[in-house]
């Protein structure tokens, strides 16, 4: 499933790009369709984060993202680092005891805040207060007048908060903006919203609200919420990048879904899902059922045939291999590409990419039995050490065990 965002850079007084705002955009077509303003953050964090990479994205300058009232009171900006990206507050979020505390606190643990399409409320005694902790106003530049503008301008000055210019379209509404005092600068005169596209794993099922029943539990089980993540190909997925993105994949690789929940923590785990789940809620592009049954079919029986294995070995690995062994089809994205972003153990990367390993033959099995290729599947055997009879009972039952849990879904 292809994915979108739109960047549009900002500019400093030497026309140098001080950073992008990160837009919405569910194709190639350049506006703002009609959306929901929370799906629309969620969206754009999973896609700039995740899918994307902030990195590649921004190259080292800040990222502005809205967000809306809803997602303010959530500390969603929270989940990130306050050097990656500038919190932008929409013009629709109304100034509240609350909302200048939440902004209170997102400073003290040095997050940026810009107010975007500042307008200030002379009857709202919150206005004043929230203006205080930004540090940058967005003012717009076509539709607001003259007298208003310049009743900003002063206001602003006198806190020594950045002035950004936006909605910028001619040379002649720059210059006037420069010279009078803006610092930052944003429209069409410099540049359009430029689409960044990348491939993503549509979701087959909404189960994130159902596991964060289980997180939230007085005494979460963690096996338990590690084998709902497992059955959903596009939820381990994602789990495993975001244990890269945020680092842990540096210094850890995982063969399995439980450590990876145990790297990332409970917290963390449960404030992801809620984004992740803001952001389908309309989505219509999901695996199909095939896949997700092939992909789970190729898990549990690459697992169940690691039982067969005259040698003890970590089963947990295997399901893993046998789960992420379709992921080039579905992101239609090379195989090594794919294992650059997510932190899987060694041994499952290289028999993902075809390098001869115990779990590489198992993989091969798995998939001769499939094809139904018998005379490799009785070649196989022998060298592995199995019986063929034993075989086929784990393949018959890798297709009822997936079988039974897709129909749990759709009920």
């Amino acid at each position: 499933m292809e994915v979108f965002v739109a960047r549009q850079p900002l500019f400093n007084r030497m026309e140098e790009v001080y950073g992008y705002e990160i837009l919405y955009r569910n194709n190639e077509i350049n506006h703002f369709p009609n959306i929901d303003g929370e799906q629309a953050t969620a969206d754009v964090i999973i896609n700039s984060f995740l899918n994307i990479g902030i990195e590649k994205l921004s190259h080292g300058k800040p990222c502005f993202i809205n967000f809306t009232q809803h997602l303010l009171e959530l500390k969603l900006p929270t989940y990130f680092q306050p050097k990656d990206f500038v919190i932008e507050i929409l013009e629709t979020v109304v100034p509240s005891e609350k909302i200048v505390r939440i902004c209170q606190e997102l400073k003290s643990l040095g997050y940026k805040i810009a107010l975007d399409d500042y307008v200030f409320d002379k009857h709202n005694s919150y206005a004043y207060e929230l203006l205080l902790l930004a540090d940058i106003v967005k003012i717009d530049f076509m539709n607001t007048s003259e007298e208003t503008r310049t009743e900003l301008e002063m206001l602003v000055k006198s806190l020594n908060i950045i002035k950004l210019a936006e909605k910028l379209e001619t040379r002649e509404a720059y210059e006037k903006a420069k010279s009078l005092g803006y610092e930052l600068f944003q429209g069409y005169f410099f540049s359009k919203p430029y689409i960044i596209s990348t491939q993503d794993v549509p979701t087959y099922s909404q189960t994130y609200i159902n596991i964060m029943q289980f997180i939230s539990a007085k005494n979460p089980k963690i096996d338990v919420i590690s084998d709902l993540i497992e059955q959903d190909v596009s939820l381990s997925y994602k789990l495993l990048k975001l244990i890269n993105t945020i680092g842990y994949g540096l210094k850890h690789k995982v063969t399995n879904i439980r450590q990876a929940i145990v790297l990332l923590g409970l917290k963390e785990l449960k404030k992801w899902l809620y984004v992740l789940a803001v952001r389908e809620k309309d989505s219509q592009n999901g695996i199909s059922q095939e896949i997700m049954n092939l992909s789970l079919v190729r898990a549990r029986m690459c697992e169940l045939v690691a039982k067969l294995l005259p040698t003890s070995t970590n089963q947990s690995g295997y399901f893993l291999t046998g789960m992420f062994s379709l992921m080039d089809s579905i992101l239609n994205l090379p195989m090594k590409t794919i294992l650059k972003q997510v932190p899987l153990d060694e041994t499952i990367s290289d028999a993902l990419v075809g390098k001869k390993n115990i779990q590489r033959d198992v993989l091969d099995l798995v998939l001769a039995v499939e094809k139904a290729e018998w005379t490799t599947v009785s070649n196989s055997c022998k060298e592995l050490m199995i019986e063929e009879k034993e075989l086929l009972h784990t393949y018959t039952e890798s297709v009822n065990w997936s079988k039974q849990l897709l129909e749990e879904r759709t009920r």
